[in-house]
């Protein structure tokens, strides 16, 4: 199966002893050091060298300059070709080199953390880094864990700990682990830890954050180890004093640096094109070579005999044709020129800049600016097709608000105004004031007042509702001050649901093994907990029974509305009627629901229960099924008290940001951990999954067979008329077309569907035999919903998109369960600014809310990708010309390789003349504003399908740089040809021809790029115009006696600028070329715009009657959320797991005391473990 674990290292098991260095150190296991960084001091010149000459323009540049130091072939000074290359080089070895700084300071700062670790009998503080495998350490509360520990003791009750995962999976809430008995007896003894001599066999180092299997054997007793008993490197120590670990995995084969995975050089679909461009422009190059050495070869043997007399070898024509070849391959490379590397390198760090400086995508809230991790993907924002989401963490906050109830028929939580209309709640509402309540937790917000006045008035059903709030649980209070209660949930949601009680007059204070102390509306109420019916998957309830002070038995229940309602007394069914309304209400509003429910139990049948109750829990065979048959007896005949309805808060914008990337046709695929229900009510809540839709396919099957079948039915009802077959595309991409590529074309559907789909058939979904089908059904949906996945098949869905569909992939998440996705994806983003920062360090950018996505694509992604693509068009456009003027020349040169320019002017027209203006283009350039942007997420559509730069675009530019470059070699050679100056000299030599050539050139791209120009800036009219100031300036310089006088054969131009441009001829000459040259862009770009306008002419023509924005392209409205009301109901707000009943209500809770405590034990001895296994159980 491809959920397999993946063992990277050839080790097949993993052996260890506890304080034994000596055996340990013998089997080579990788220390606590880890290393993320390239290079050292003495490897990095030679190995960034090494790796920049394998790009092959830096490779084919240095073979130029070996070919320039050869005198008879070289036709240009070596100048030429050393200093664009050693400018190259010296960038991209800066970049690279304050890159693996910034790695090797991160990883110094990990390494160096300190750590107590048991060295000879004693407790010593060491650096992370010298931590090895079979090490005992110490930890203490809110440290971070050290390496993956198997948890030998620590202060709590029982040998729990309590850890945050953030850095793992993103979620805050707390949960537990617990240590075995027999280790659990070490306690914090530095003299039994030492003497400690456990033997540990487990499964060797992999990536699976969920499992863990192993034994310890101990005094000839082994015991079974699973993964509730080690805390893994990058979890946080919360809520527990001290505890002690054992050393399993260190460094590089801990479980979270296993799922950083590979990291791979990523490169853009543009820069992937650039290298078959480069290739086939190579070949191009030699064909132009090989013409004009040919044509050298037949002049020399025609003509140049005519000359053999003055000349002291004589002619050897086909020698010299050789020579030639080689000459033109120096001449004509600016075909290819160095300086367009430069410049993308320049480009690609400005558009990084505009991302690290935009306010607009700053959270102030934790002072998280959005930073570009990676300067070589900008381009690639602009074309994402597939976006892949966590779930909690990055769409959600992971944080429960209590917002609504229906109690006894009556809902309460909204506001109305004097007319009985609803009225909007936001922050600037006035809150509930809660000062009459000295319990109250100041951060609870709730906004109708008139809960609290039926509350307060002793309304004996709203009394009893959160009566049953303050009861039916299995929290853990902790109480640090006097009156300061902490709760410590499960889950956030049932910690919302205690925290309402809480609030609203009855607090949940105390609870031991027997009996739960609650203050209710100001009285100490302490009621005897007989039983509690545990909460688990298949029954979605849990009850508790208790016996009041006046001695009432009562049994109180909540759970999914579904459930209760089946077990309700016939004398609720009008109250059940009217409490369905306000579920559905609820529901549409994408609120998780529960149902509550009591009943009164007779003494005497409770205490015939309890005695059959105590058979089926002691009984050997069939305990579950006779326990849920009771469970089934006494949860009947309930008596509803309400509903109530709580918010799983997603981030600010969530919706809206979906919304928009819909609009700009981006499928948003959702690969989350979390179960089903919850993974499906986050979909609806965000407007991903919609009532409107025409089916919600749910694949949960659990057979190979069936979740084909499932797959096919979900496909053949969206489009009956289709295809069996997929219909793939076959193609060779890549250098030379060595790369075999298979694409699966979309198939087209009527009307919207989404799929939900479990890990378990996600398993058989990504086998090989089957993942066409999965794909061809996922992508036909307008919404895809993987829940319950592992980390391995996040990455998996991303590969398998990323094969088939040739489409762009973009990953976002927050934890280290993430990171494969985020490193298999295109684009990787992190988000920040919450506690899990692993998968930032991972990720290519990074922010802190997931609203920010929407600036970072339609508004930075869509301009880097449009500037690139114009910077591309218009630098090939401005090289060939200018090549193809030299090679036009060749034929009246008689192919000698003599330049058409001046040797200073070639050495400058990429580096000066040209690279500032074509700079500030790709830097500032904007075809519309960011507010139209996002007025018109469509704009983004034309990066999808690479309508700006491709293949066929390339070769417009070529055939339009061949016009140009005959229009600039023909008439400037027409103009100068028999023409003789104002007093009767001539000005036909070569060098005043040379000086107009390459003048009208540089006026003709110069007025290329002012027509590629959208948006003018200072900069850009700086640039440009100074750009042909220096030109000018130059020329006058360098033609000058002074400096002809003082390098005579570096300058020998002398006088021919004043000479030339002093005639109107000259001026009139450019004027020609440059309006020969811009008339048919002007007249193409016209009859474009008027005939067959684009996205963006239209937007950008917003202003013109042809093209009113009202007719051609009226904007979508933003969906507003209409009130709605749902069948619909997820996610029960309370554990998503086994529930807790057994630790909760175990006597061994109160085993043992810490020795020094501040807070009762019993309180803090609580939180995520379902239940105390019988761990003393020898294998």
């Amino acid at each position: 199966s491809l959920n397999d674990v993946v063992f990277p290292s050839t080790e097949e098991e993993r052996h260890l002893r506890a304080n034994d260095r000596e055996l340990n150190l013998s089997y080579k296991y990788s220390d606590n050091a880890i290393k993320t960084s390239k290079y050292n001091i003495f490897t990095f010149l030679p190995l960034n060298l090494f790796e920049q000459f394998q790009r092959l323009a830096n490779a084919y540049f240095l073979f130029l300059l070996c070919l320039q130091s050869i005198p008879e072939v070289s036709s240009l000074p070596w100048y030429t070709t050393v200093v664009p290359l050693v400018l190259v080089l010296s960038m991209t070895m800066a970049k690279d080199g304050s890159d693996d700084m910034n790695r090797h300071r991160c990883d110094k700062q990990v390494n160096n953390r300190q750590v107590e670790v048991l060295v000879e009998g004693e407790l010593q503080s060491e650096k992370w880094m010298d931590v090895q495998v079979g090490d005992i350490v110490k930890l203490e509360n809110n440290q971070f864990v050290t390496a993956d520990l198997l948890l030998l003791s620590s202060s709590e009750p029982l040998n729990l700990v309590y850890i945050e995962t953030a850095e793992l999976d993103g979620e805050t809430n707390l949960k537990v682990k617990q240590a075995l008995t027999v280790t659990g007896k070490l306690e914090d003894s530095v003299e039994k830890l030492a003497n400690f001599n456990g033997e540990v066999r487990c499964e060797p180092p992999n990536n699976r954050l969920d499992k863990f299997t192993g034994t310890l054997t101990l005094k000839g007793e082994t015991y079974s180890l699973d993964n509730e008993r080690i805390l893994l490197r990058g979890c946080t120590l919360r809520n527990t004093q001290w505890c002690f670990g054992l050393v399993i995995f260190g460094g590089p084969d801990t479980k979270l640096m296993q799922n950083c995975g590979r990291t791979t050089f990523k490169r853009t679909s543009i820069d992937r094109l650039m290298n078959v461009l480069v290739l086939s422009i190579f070949g191009f190059l030699m064909i132009m070579c090989l013409i004009l050495a040919i044509g050298n070869g037949i002049w020399e043997y025609q003509e140049g005999s005519k000359f053999a007399a003055f000349l002291p070898k004589g002619v050897n024509a086909p020698f010299s044709a050789f020579l030639t070849f080689w000459s033109y391959v120096i001449i004509l490379n600016t075909v290819v020129p160095i300086s367009l590397y430069v410049s993308v390198e320049i480009i690609r760090l400005g558009n990084s800049f505009y991302i690290n400086w935009d306010r607009k995508m700053y959270y102030p809230k934790n002072d998280t600016p959005a930073e570009a991790r990676t300067t070589t993907l900008n381009e690639e924002l602009g074309q994402i097709k597939y976006i892949f989401s966590d779930k909690t963490g990055t769409l959600t906050q992971n944080v429960m608000t209590f917002n609504k109830c229906s109690i006894n028929g009556k809902a309460y939580g909204e506001l109305l105004d004097f007319s009985g209309q609803r009225v909007e709640i936001n922050e600037v509402r006035e809150k509930v004031d809660f000062s009459w309540n000295n319990l109250a937790d100041p951060k609870f917000c709730f906004h109708d007042n008139s809960l609290v006045e039926v509350v307060r008035e002793g309304n004996p059903e709203v009394q009893a509702f959160f009566r049953l709030l303050s009861l039916c649980h299995t929290v853990m209070p902790e109480e640090k001050k006097e009156g300061e209660l902490y709760y410590q949930a499960q889950s956030p949601d049932e910690g919302a649901l205690v925290t309402a009680a809480r609030n609203f007059g009855f607090v949940f204070r105390s609870r031991t093994p027997e009996s739960i102390t609650v203050v209710e509306m100001g009285e100490l109420v302490t009621y005897e907990l007989l039983a509690v019916l545990d909460f688990n998957n298949v029954r979605k309830r849990m009850s508790v029974i208790v016996r009041s002070p006046e001695g009432k038995l009562t049994l109180y229940c909540k759970g999914a509305d579904t459930i209760i309602f089946e077990r309700l007394n016939p004398s609720c069914s009008n109250l059940t009627e009217v409490t369905t309304l306000h579920l559905n209400e609820f529901a549409g509003e994408g609120l998780r629901t529960l149902a509550l429910a009591y009943k009164d139990i007779d003494p005497e049948y409770m205490e015939d229960w309890k005695l059959r109750h105590h058979v089926a829990n002691t009984a050997m065979d069939e305990r579950e099924e006779k326990l849920d048959a009771l469970y089934e007896e006494i949860e009947k005949g309930l008596l509803l008290l309400g509903s109530t309805a709580v918010e799983d808060k997603l981030q600010d914008g969530v919706p809206q940001t979906i919304e928009q990337l819909s609009k700009a046709d981006i499928k948003i695929w959702v690969l989350t951990g979390d179960k089903q229900e919850t993974a499906e009510n986050i979909g609806y809540s965000c407007n991903m999954l919609r009532e409107e839709m025409n089916e919600v396919f749910i694949v949960s099957a659990n057979t190979s067979e069936e979740v084909r079948k499932e797959l096919q039915t979900a496909r053949r009802k969206m489009t009956p008329d289709g295809t069996e077959e997929p219909t793939v595309k076959k193609s060779r991409s890549g250098l030379f077309c060595l790369q075999k590529t298979e694409t699966v074309a979309d198939e087209p559907v009527n009307g919207e569907y989404a799929m939900v789909i479990n890990g378990h058939s996600l398993a058989f979904a990504l086998e090989k035999d089957m993942e066409i089908e999965l794909l061809r059904t996922a992508c036909m949906c307008q919404t895809v919903i993987c829940c319950r996945v592992t980390p391995l098949q996040k990455a998996q869905v991303v590969e398998l998109v990323k094969k088939y569909k040739q489409a762009v992939t973009l990953a976002i998440g927050d934890g280290a369960n993430d990171v494969s996705m985020i490193k298999a994806a295109h684009i990787g983003v992190g988000i920040s600014g919450q506690e899990g920062m692993q998968a930032v360090l991972s990720s290519d950018y990074s922010f802190a809310q997931f609203r920010y996505l929407q600036r970072l694509l339609l508004v930075h992604g869509r301009w880097s990708y449009l500037r690139m693509c114009k910077f591309l068009r218009y630098f090939f456009y401005k090289n060939f010309t200018f090549t193809f003027v030299h090679f036009w020349y060749g034929f009246f040169c008689g192919f000698s390789a003599q330049t058409v320019f001046d040797e200073w002017f070639i050495t400058l027209f990429n580096l000066v003349y040209t690279a500032l203006p074509v700079l500030s283009l790709s830097l500032f350039d904007q075809d519309v504003n960011d507010w139209w942007s996002f007025q018109y997420p469509q704009l983004y559509t034309p990066g999808q399908l690479n309508q700006y730069f491709s293949k066929r675009a390339f070769v417009y530019t070529v055939l339009h740089s061949g016009y140009s470059s005959l229009v600039l070699f023909f008439i400037p050679w027409a103009a100068m040809y028999d023409t003789v100056r104002d007093d009767g000299k001539e000005i036909v030599d070569y060098q005043s021809f040379a000086l107009l050539a390459q003048t009208c050139l540089l006026i003709a791209v110069s007025i290329q790029l002012g027509l590629d120009t959208h948006y003018w800036t200072a900069m850009n009219q700086f640039f440009l115009w100074g750009s042909l100031s220096v030109y000018f300036a130059v020329i006058f310089t360098m033609y000058s006696n002074g400096m002809f006088l003082t390098l005579t054969s570096s300058f020998p131009f002398i006088g021919t600028a004043r000479n030339s441009l002093n005639q109107p001829n000259v001026w009139l000459t450019m004027l020609l070329t440059s309006v020969l040259c811009v008339l048919p862009v002007v007249a193409y770009r016209f009859l474009r715009i008027l005939l067959w306008p684009t996205i963006n002419d239209k937007v950008r023509g917003r202003g013109s009657t042809h093209l009113s924005l009202d007719k051609v392209l009226p904007p979508t409205p933003r969906r507003v959320q209409a009130r709605r009301t749902s069948t619909r109901r997820s996610g029960y707000a309370f554990s998503h797991a086994q529930g807790y009943g057994d630790l909760v209500t175990s006597g061994k809770f109160l085993r043992r005391t810490p020795k020094s405590r501040t807070t009762p034990s019993l309180n803090s001895a609580f939180i995520a473990r379902h239940r105390i296994k019988n761990e003393n159980t020898v294998i």
